[in-house]
């Protein structure tokens, strides 16, 4: 798998990001909440990231933790199993939490998924 974010792994689309979000499963950890819908008939996972504006008003911020996001994706897109599942991370915390930090929650999230997809089938 190439260590790439092509357009077909990012979630897009008003139906789509509705499916996910109706049938998806919930789980957070201290700063981050995280949606999951283990099938999404598709070969590959699919990403989307969100920092409310609430928190973060300046978009500059708001980028630069959607970024970072992005990137731990990017390193670890093999941590939720073979085969597709559409994937939506929050940012919520008031505070910018360096990269390591946010690597560390969404790579332990993304193995949660991939356990209990694995425990699911």
């Amino acid at each position: 798998m190439a260590a790439t974010l092509s357009k077909m792994e990012r979630l897009s689309g008003r139906t789509a990001i509705g499916v996910l979000m109706d049938k998806g499963r919930w789980s957070q950890s201290p700063h981050l909440r995280c949606c999951c819908l283990y099938d999404n008939g598709l070969e590959i996972s699919r990403l989307m990231v969100s920092v409310p504006k609430k928190h973060f008003k300046r978009a500059v911020r708001r980028n630069l933790l959607k970024r970072r996001m992005r990137e731990v994706f990017r390193q670890n897109k093999e941590l939720p199993g073979p085969g597709g599942c559409d994937i939506l991370f929050v940012y919520n915390s008031p505070d910018i939490l360096p990269y390591s930090d946010i690597c560390e929650e969404m790579t332990r999230l993304m193995r949660r998924i991939g356990e209990q997809r694995a425990s699911a089938q």
